[in-house]
């Protein structure tokens, strides 16, 4: 746990009991301070109350007055669609909001770090696609060297509930737009982009939100170092703005759309293979074909950042190499979960917009597509470009007749259920065929998360093999 400091003696409200309020309430509390907390839910409320924590409802009179700031779960608004009425509430009365990320980065340096000789870093990942892998396989570059690493934020344990650090140790975060948009502290020494596509309209008014949550990383953050993927011009303006001259190191430039050249520090991947440039020469490479855990344009592209941060750590490629060949991937991103009769099943659950699951059709041949669920803002044309390689689509979720009808030019059925899907994409299939789950859409009208979602598909594959 990362005692939270600057609070002492004094009352913190938390709203939201998940993992991460929860964390940020042991942690405020290992810190002296004085956790009020609240959670519209019942079953949490109990359940804080059961560790011991004070839970009052935060929109009674006078409920912020002498609370010091208010730290708001992730999944909370405090703005768009509309701010939560808790939150209005401690704007109106002056409190200050917060997050845990913000408490993290407030808190996690220690003054026995003045004994270091080399003291922890933080490496925090953002972009729309990709943050959970590329975030898992620095993770596991690191591990794999045996130098000492944890990992948090969006992936693993909330940000507060890691081990305080130690010396030569890398922490990596993994962030959502949720939770940059709100940090009142963003302090990584490097700071991740791995690329930019619409998400979340809703929560942030709109595509500009979108990227003003993303950029406030690198914009309030200062860090260090800078890796940014430039295949958008999101991106390309974002990289603009971080270096102060062609030729300036603490920005890396990471494609996997194009050769990048210039002066600078330069990570593309084309055709399958990984190159590093400085100075215009090339410096180093990786073969990543035969690489199992990363298939696909898109995972090249999890790669060259992964490479990025490594080689700013100090690992030399071919360190890095080895450490990519023993990655197995992470559940419900690219998974493969089987082959039976020369079919490939894959789980990629966590395709839940249109543009993760565009480059999930684009890393296979001779695709049986199961997709649908609960559409995002904006539609499925985004979508149609890539799927040519799609022989059939297997739509589930509620509004599957809707959704079929938008795949405009492709072959679907509509089958709801993500049991008759399978049943159907598996008594279809044909040697060489892969039959994969890239839903392009939301889980909630049928699952509590893309993780179930997951899980229910490969129980109804492996159920059948």
């Amino acid at each position: 746990m990362i005692p939270v400091t600057g609070f002492d003696g004094q009352k913190v409200a938390v709203l939201g009991l998940g993992r991460s309020g929860l964390a940020a309430a042991r942690a405020l509390r290992e810190g002296g301070a004085l956790p009020v907390c609240w959670d519209d839910n019942p079953d949490a409320r109990a359940h804080a109350e059961d560790e011991g924590f004070a839970c009052e409802n935060l929109l009674q009179n006078n409920a912020f007055e002498g609370v010091a700031t208010l730290i708001v779960s992730p999944g909370i608004p405090h703005l768009y669609p509309a701010p939560n009425p808790v939150v209005t509430a401690a704007q109106e009365a002056g409190v200050p909001v917060d997050n845990d990320i913000g408490l993290f980065f407030l808190s996690f340096a220690a003054p026995g770090w003045d004994e270091f000789d080399v003291p922890p870093k933080v490496v925090a990942v953002t972009g729309s696609n990709g943050k959970s892998t590329t975030a898992a396989l620095i993770h596991h570059v690191l591990e794999s060297v045996g130098r000492p690493t944890q990992i948090a934020g969006n992936i693993g344990r909330g940000a507060l509930d890691l081990d305080p650090g130690v010396e030569n140790e890398v922490v990596v975060l993994e962030l959502s737009s949720y939770q940059t948009e709100l940090a009142r502290a963003l302090t990584p020494d490097v700071a991740v982009f791995t690329n930019f596509s619409p998400d979340h309209l809703d929560r942030h008014g709109g595509i500009g939100g979108y990227f003003a949550a993303k950029r406030r990383l690198f914009s309030e953050g200062g860090p260090d170092r800078a890796v940014v993927g430039v295949d958008e011009a999101e991106g390309q303006f974002l990289a603009g703005q971080m270096a102060e001259g062609p030729g300036d190191r603490r920005l890396i430039r990471i494609s996997a759309a194009r050769k990048l050249t210039g002066p600078g520090w330069q990570i593309f991947a084309r055709k399958g293979f990984l190159s590093e440039y400085r100075k215009s020469r090339q410096v180093g490479s990786i073969d990543l074909r035969a690489i199992p855990g990363l298939p696909g344009a898109h995972n090249h592209q999890n790669a060259c950042a992964a490479y990025a941060v490594c080689r700013t750590l100090g690992l030399a490629p071919k360190v890095i190499e080895a450490g990519f060949k023993s990655f197995d991937g992470l559940p419900h991103r690219s998974q493969i979960i089987a082959r039976h009769k020369d079919v490939t099943y894959v789980n990629d659950s966590k395709a839940t917009n249109v543009d993760a699951a565009a480059k999930a059709l684009s890393a296979f041949g001779k695709i049986r597509w199961i997709c649908g669920g609960l559409e995002k803002e904006g539609g499925l044309d985004g979508l149609l470009a890539a799927t040519g390689s799609v022989v059939k689509a297997y739509v589930i979720g509620r509004e599957a007749a809707g959704f079929a009808m938008a795949l405009k030019g492709v072959e679907t059925e509509v089958c709801t259920t993500m049991s008759r899907a399978v049943e159907r994409a598996m008594a279809e299939a044909e040697p060489g065929d892969v039959v994969l789950l890239a839903p392009a859409a939301a889980s909630f009208d049928q699952y509590d998360n893309f993780e179930q979602r997951g899980d229910d598909f490969i129980a109804e594959v492996t159920s059948r093999l």
